[in-house]
């Protein structure tokens, strides 16, 4: 049984030792593929292997078809759009995540871009606190949860909106549940995105939206890029002079955004879970589950059916 680490962008030594500890402890065997340049090496590499770990890469339906004994593959994280899950289903692979495992790592970043932005990005002048501010989580999964947490520790007043979670699950956390999207941006000083990007989201955060929202407000996107309307956020720029907006992914349109100085911000690179102790425990929960699979059939973080 073949355990077929392959990232472009690999992980950390520590992650690595650990995976290998947990698959080789288990019987099998591990094969790495790391800063690999040409798609060819991916289809090489995973011609002869059972399972399959990767980070952003992208399994497409070309990787699926080279992939002859490809029986399940985890994405190490949350998200799972670099995942052709139709092309998984059809050839029979179970496709996976890794949730919760980079949720604190992503709650700290979108905190500390909060700061960021209110202290003016650290340029010279006045700034403002968070206390007391409204904090709008669009999405309150495993990483708004956290956003709550660390949010809550700065004084700040916190709201939700998640179609698919009880309101009574939202409260128990000392969140106020809102109705509605709309509500919610209109409520809220700051908003915190966590969507995926889906049919339903991708272009969903537009204009009408966002100039719902409060004088002073701010935008916070560790999410997906997909999500925002871009021409319609050069537009919320252009015609609200107090609004602001801070992404972890930076758009297509970054040229047009900068010309709005300290309103705007985007980092270099996708820094959300880029931290030790993210990258050590998605390499190992993915690890854990092939395990699982293979040995005892678990599904639980299945993505596709």
């Amino acid at each position: 049984m073949k355990v077929l680490v392959a990232t472009e962008k690999p992980f950390a030594k520590a992650a690595i030792d650990g995976i290998r500890s947990i698959v080789e402890g288990a019987g099998f065997e591990l094969a790495l593929l790391e800063k690999y340049t040409d798609v060819n090496e991916f289809y090489k590499a995973v011609a002869d292997a059972d399972a399959l770990i990767v980070r952003s890469d992208k399994v497409t339906k070309e990787v699926v078809e080279h992939a002859k004994n490809l029986k399940i593959v985890v994405r190490a994280g949350a998200g799972f759009d670099n995942l052709d899950l139709a092309a998984c289903t059809e050839h029979k692979i179970v496709a996976m995540n890794t949730p919760g495992q980079n949720s604190n790592a992503v709650a700290e970043l979108a905190a500390s871009m909060m700061v960021f932005m209110f202290r003016n990005q650290f340029t010279p002048g006045t700034g403002a606190e968070l206390k007391g501010k409204k904090l709008g989580i669009h999405a309150y999964g495993n990483v708004g949860r956290n956003v709550a947490r660390v949010a809550k520790g700065f004084g700040m007043e916190v709201y939700a909106f998640d179609a698919f979670c009880p309101k009574e699950a939202i409260e128990k956390d000392g969140v106020k549940a809102v109705g509605s999207v709309e509500e919610l941006y209109s409520t809220c000083n700051v908003v915190s995105l966590h969507i995926p990007a889906t049919k339903e989201t991708i272009e969903s955060i537009n204009y009408d939206l966002l100039n719902r929202m409060p004088k002073g407000a701010l935008l916070v996107n560790t999410a997906r890029k997909e999500v925002i309307h871009e021409a319609d956020m050069v537009r919320m720029l252009n015609d609200r002079p107090d609004f602001k907006y801070i992404t972890d992914i930076r758009p297509a349109n970054h040229d047009d955004l900068t010309q709005f100085g300290t309103r705007y911000f985007a980092t270099p690179k996708k820094m959300g879970a880029e931290t030790a102790e993210a990258n050590i425990n998605a390499g190992l929960a993915a690890a854990n589950q092939i395990v699982d699979f293979i040995k005892n059939g678990v599904t639980k973080f299945q993505v596709n059916k």
